[in-house]
């Protein structure tokens, strides 16, 4: 995506999209990496060709997982958070660690592919001399520099939640190893502190933290030497950046694949409720914190029309079928939408007609029917989780903003209004790429000297007008 800021106004322009997910490998589901990377270069390449002027280069992905790097080679391709091996991994965590007393000290909720817990099973992990998140990886490939950006490390289950910094007495007791080799880190970029000594943990740094220049390959694909600044590089942390929120009290939704559904606090909330009901406490920009819960999002809809698809051999309409479940009348069969069972790929739709069974429930008999029964339990996960979000911290919602994909879903955002019986305010769509613009800039001073958080949202604010969806009895 290319961002474009002028006269405090916003514009994005998509450059380049790409096709990932994950892939079967004989020891387990990974990510094709190498493809990834691969694609990166070519759209920064046509990014530089289109707009010779640009002035720097942010990184966002999704949390937890990791690449191993050893002498500046990528290891293997990384693990995708879906594969099974996880489930071992908390066995053995929780064993040495129990959960109560890593919730006061990370904060995190209960996932079991949390960095933490893919470590614990990570058979290469001591041949590495450098662990790095996928958007860490990104920017070492591209700079050359090993740096651990502190919102997505936040993810990892190995930061101190109250200090922001690696739990050093955690990962000794978790036996974090250290590599074959121990390169000097480096340490040369503002903010950074020091990364976990003798282990693969790298120096963590803040958001608008320059990482270093484009070498190697990329640079000379592209021909500068631009800068690589860190932005929330959580794709979360950056879609909650712009998030126009438009009261002290709203709640916000960020959603794709996974709708994160939570508050933007200044403190961490670790209570035993807290505990209890599986919220987390992530890093956020300018050391604000996520509160939020994880809830499966769009990923049971697409799995569902993806079965679907391969069934018919023939793409379907989604638009076409959203507008055919809007329009469905009747009892709506609600199921988890957080049930275990549904978090892996493959014949989303004879699994969730199972946990129907198992609660009493018909299996709808269409297809629209069944869209309509997958939107309307999501919208009442993420209804849930909102109030509880509210009476976890004290809070009275008054309104929820939905950003990212899921603000296109006008079924979705009704019936999460109805369901909640609080307005919701959909969009910016890409809320992650505009919070990723929004850093950079902000970096470069292009907002002033002391441009706050709350300045950015003003920036988005002007820039993106949300759609309303108001709640019906």
């Amino acid at each position: 995506m290319l961002g474009y800021v002028d006269d405090g106004m916003l514009r994005l322009e998509q450059v380049a999209r790409f096709p990932n997910g994950p892939v079967p490998g004989p020891d387990g589901l990974h990510w094709d990496f190498s493809a990834l990377y691969r694609h990166i270069v070519d759209g920064l390449a046509e990014v530089f060709r289109r707009e010779p002027g640009i002035a720097s280069i942010g990184i966002d992905s999704w949390a937890v997982d990791y690449g191993l790097v050893r002498g500046g080679e990528l290891l293997g391709e990384p693990f995708h958070y879906r594969d099974e091996r996880t489930a071992r991994g908390v066995e053995a965590v929780h064993a040495e660690v129990p959960f109560e007393e890593l919730y006061r000290r990370n904060g995190l909720q209960f996932l079991p592919f949390n960095t933490l817990y893919q470590y614990a099973v990570e058979e290469r992990l001591s041949d590495a001399d450098a662990a790095l998140l996928i958007p860490d990886l990104v920017a070492f490939l591209l700079t050359g520099a090993r740096f651990a950006e502190r919102t997505n490390a936040s993810t990892t289950g190995l930061v101190d939640v109250r200090t922001g910094e690696w739990d050093l007495e955690l990962v000794t007791r978790l036996g974090i190893p250290a590599g074959p080799t121990r390169p000097e880190a480096p340490l040369d970029a503002p903010g950074a502190s020091g990364g976990a000594v003798g282990t693969v943990l790298p120096p963590l740094v803040d958001p608008g933290t320059t990482l270093g220049t484009l070498h190697g390959e990329a640079r000379e694909r592209i021909g500068a030497p631009l800068e690589v600044i860190a932005v929330g590089s959580h794709d979360t942390a950056s879609a909650v950046v712009a998030v126009p929120l438009s009261t002290p009290d709203a709640a916000y939704i960020s959603c794709g694949t996974w709708g994160l559904v939570g508050v933007e606090l200044r403190e961490p909330v670790v209570s035993d409720a807290a505990r209890e009901a599986n919220f987390t406490n992530e890093g956020g920009v300018d050391g604000r914190v996520r509160f939020l819960h994880n809830v499966t999002g769009l990923w049971l809809l697409s799995e569902a029309v993806r079965a679907w698809e391969a069934e018919d051999g023939a793409p379907i309409d989604l638009p076409g079928l959203l507008d055919a479940a809007a329009a469905v009348t009747g009892d709506i069969p609600l199921f988890d939408a957080d049930d275990p069972r549904l978090s892996a790929p493959g014949d989303m739709p004879a699994r969730i007609a199972a946990v129907l069974a198992e609660g009493g429930s018909p299996t709808p008999a269409t297809r629209e029917a069944f869209a309509r029964t997958i939107v309307e339990s999501i919208a009442q996960a993420f209804a849930d989780a909102v109030a509880t979000a509210g009476r976890l911290t004290g809070r009275d919602i008054d309104v929820v903003h939905i950003v990212g994909g899921g603000a296109l879903n006008r079924l979705l955002c009704q019936a999460t209004a109805d369901r909640s019986g609080l307005p919701v305010l959909a969009g910016p769509v890409e809320a992650t790429a505009l919070g990723n613009v929004l850093v950079q800039a902000r970096a470069h001073g292009w907002f002033g000297p002391d441009a706050s958080l709350e300045d950015l949202r003003r920036v988005v604010a002007a820039s993106v007008s949300p759609e309303r969806y108001e709640p019906r009895s």
